[in-house]
């Protein structure tokens, strides 16, 4: 009986561990850095290159978002949890789910731990007072990264290397993808991790971001949020996408309401 009991208590405990691991965020100290195509072989919507400045830190998670994080949240709020396609739940990246549905994830981890929304009931950005606005750092609560906080973050912040892939020049050591996935998703943090020391930035699944999707500028910026399109962006590849798709420079974009069996997200927070 006792066997039993301990045995329970260790499958519990490593459950928990699971689910507290792929939770944890890492800083983003501000910087600037040079968006879009810097290696002049990507494709036309990552140019023209432009500089970036973010002026505040934040955190973003460690891990995308896995299928016991979120099937958590359906468990809590009654909602239907999202198919895994026969690939696997537990650590592995959620997918499934819609940007809205990200969003609703955010808002209920806010409230979970007693922090303000950073998304109103329309999935516009909002601040400590429900205010509506385009500033990322008036947002308090979880909210999905800003496409420029994902490609700062993806490059290795301000300790990048110029890594063409989110950790390395060499794909297969930092991204699960076409060629080497085996056509299946995989437990969060298996390869290699970046200069930030995050994993799966490049591969495993793409990942929604806060902005809708635009054109690039041609001209520097300080904490770029577009707000003004019919589609929201996605960024890092995915276990079906090929090597060049899993660049930390390469976009794509897609409907609010999309959800796909490569689509999925990690949460972010503007630092206090």
């Amino acid at each position: 009986m006792k066997k039993v009991l301990l045995l329970t208590i260790c499958i519990l405990l490593l459950a928990a561990l699971s689910l507290s691991r792929s939770g944890e965020l890492v800083l983003v100290e501000k910087g600037s850095f040079t968006m879009g195509d810097t290696w002049g072989d990507g494709y036309s919507n990552e140019k023209p290159t432009y500089k970036v400045t973010l002026t505040y830190d934040f955190y973003i998670g460690k891990y995308e978002t896995t299928f016991d994080e979120y099937d958590a949240f359906c468990e809590a709020m009654g909602r239907s949890k999202p198919s895994d396609w026969g690939l696997g739940r537990g650590s592995r990246p959620v997918i499934e789910v819609s940007w809205n549905d990200a969003v609703a994830y955010c808002n209920w981890l806010s409230e979970k731990e007693k922090l303000p929304k950073a998304y109103d009931s329309n999935g516009y950005l909002i601040d400590k007072d429900r205010m509506l606005t385009t500033d990322i750092t008036k947002a308090l609560g979880y909210r999905l990264p800003t496409e420029a906080e994902w490609e700062y973050a993806a490059r290795g912040g301000n300790k990048s290397k110029g890594y063409k892939y989110s950790g390395s020049d060499n794909v297969d050591n930092v991204a699960w993808y076409k060629d080497n996935s085996g056509n299946k998703t995989h437990k969060v943090g298996k390869k290699a991790p970046n200069e930030l020391g995050l994993y799966d930035m490049s591969g495993n699944v793409y990942e929604w971001c806060s902005d809708w999707y635009g054109e690039y500028y041609s001209y520097a910026k300080t904490n770029p949020y577009n707000s003004l399109s019919s589609n929201r962006v996605y960024r890092g590849g995915s276990w079906v996408t090929n090597a060049p798709g899993t660049r930390v420079a390469d976009r794509d974009n897609d409907s609010p309401t999309v959800k796909s069996y490569n689509l999925g997200f990690r949460i972010c927070r503007t630092a206090p």
